[in-house]
């Protein structure tokens, strides 16, 4: 005799492969209803393109699964539970959400759960938020010493399943209470292949091609040298311990561990200090002055626009325009000219990039842009500004990135520079040191 069925709910890990919370969604045997839930939050707090990537990753499941996936639309407070009712499930199953929304709503649906179980298994991370402490329990505020636990601590091996894993349900057999809505498309144009059969084999790829020279080349936007895995990351549609497992020794595969790394401490930051997501990490930075009338309205829109007259910042901003994506390197160069050279709040920049990018990621985007702003964890230093020309030369040396995405470059069309860079070097270090 069967168990009771169980109910699986997709969030950030739009995946079959190394999925933890349907190993357990699925022992004794349980058929296993697979959904997930459209929050009209979503459309709220998404850009056009990341949503289009969920739409995407949604529909791989979908196919993967042969349709066996109720996509269904409204609060996960009223859904969740809806359906685990009509199913008469045991349990509702999970990966575990460690974002300050995430735990508000998952709060939301236990209450409205009731009696049944939302069991959590698993989360985006090779290592949790709070399972890396110092001796005394406290959190790291510092990534190198973090770094170094967190690699004694070590993960599990990636978990054996798959579309096969489970009896799955058909949701035309749930009924009236499923509610079920079609996946929408047409959302907007994605420059890469999204959801899991496209991660996986991007992972492959760039393990067969680049993984070699990634030390050397992740820092040249000139050359594709990069994965491009941060938007399957972003969306779990590939666990970052299945790639961990290939990682194997050398400078290219250890520095890409550590960019693993990165993306675990930022989650325990965020984790640790929910505050940092749209306040200064360094209290003391909130006495800063930054600007904000018109004028610095009018900069803020002629720096996305990529139109700045610095030739690396406006590729850049307008490789992030139109295609939803940025070199991490370039991300640093713009971020440190919004805020050092235009004197803007870095949240104007942080809210922008995750209106236009893919992978916009709530921990690693602010506290990246904290780290240029100099307010973060583990932050550069308040005397570090970068030379947007001086970056240029050193990280597209032929200027091939900049060529490809500024065309009028060196033509009388394209602006001249906004503002003078050692003047407004300057101007920063006066602010910072005010508030020191």
């Amino acid at each position: 005799m069967k168990d009771m069925p169980t109910l699986l709910w997709f969030r950030r890990d739009l995946r079959l492969h190394d999925l933890p919370a349907l190993l357990d969604a699925a022992q004794e045997d349980s058929e296993v209803l697979a959904c997930y839930v459209l929050d009209p939050r979503l459309h709220a707090s998404s850009g056009p393109r990341r949503l289009q990537y969920l739409y995407d990753a949604l529909r791989d499941i979908r196919d993967q699964l042969d349709g066996r996936l109720l996509v269904t639309e409204g609060r996960a407070e009223e859904r969740i539970p809806a359906l685990a009712k009509a199913i008469d499930a045991s349990a509702v199953h999970v990966s575990g959400d460690f974002s300050p929304y995430g735990k508000r709503r998952d709060a939301a649906v236990r209450d409205a759960l009731g009696d049944i179980p939302l069991e959590e298994s698993g989360s985006p991370y090779l290592v949790s938020p709070g399972r890396v402490t110092k001796d005394d329990g406290t959190p790291y505020k510092v990534f190198t010493p973090y770094f170094r636990a967190w690699r004694e601590h070590g993960w599990r091996a990636p978990a054996k399943t798959g579309p096969k894993s489970a009896t799955w349900i058909d949701p035309n057999d749930v009924g009236r209470a499923a509610k079920a809505t079609d996946i929408p498309d047409g959302v907007a144009q994605l420059d890469l292949p999204a959801g899991e059969t496209a991660a996986r084999k991007a992972w492959k790829s760039f393990l067969k091609n680049k993984i070699a020279d990634y030390g050397d080349d992740r820092n040249r936007p000139d050359i594709e040298g990069i994965s491009r895995m941060s938007a399957h990351l972003k969306f779990g549609a590939i666990h970052p311990r299945t790639m961990a497992a290939d990682l194997k020794s050398g400078e290219g595969p250890q520095a890409y561990l550590r960019e693993l790394a990165f993306r675990d401490f930022y989650a325990t930051v965020l984790d640790s200090w929910p505050r940092s997501v749209w306040w200064n990490w360094n209290k003391a930075f909130d006495a800063i002055e930054v600007d904000e009338d018109a004028d610095a309205k009018r900069r803020f829109e002629t720096w996305k626009a990529g139109k700045t007259g610095f030739p690396i910042v406006d590729a850049g901003m307008r490789q992030l325009a139109e295609s939803g994506f940025m070199h991490n390197r370039v991300r640093m160069i713009t971020a440190s000219f919004l805020v050092k050279d235009l004197h803007l709040p870095w949240q104007w920049g942080a809210r922008w990039f995750l209106e236009q990018l893919v992978d916009g990621d709530m921990a690693s985007n602010q506290h990246g842009w904290q780290w240029a702003a100099g307010c973060g964890t583990d932050a550069a230093p308040y005397f570090r500004v970068f030379n947007p020309d001086t970056q240029g030369k050193k990280f597209d040396p032929d200027g091939a990135y900049v060529r490809r995405w500024v065309p009028e470059y060196g033509s009388d069309d394209y602006p001249e520079p906004m503002v003078d860079h050692s003047a407004e070097r300057k101007e920063a270090l006066r602010r910072y040191e005010a508030i020191r």
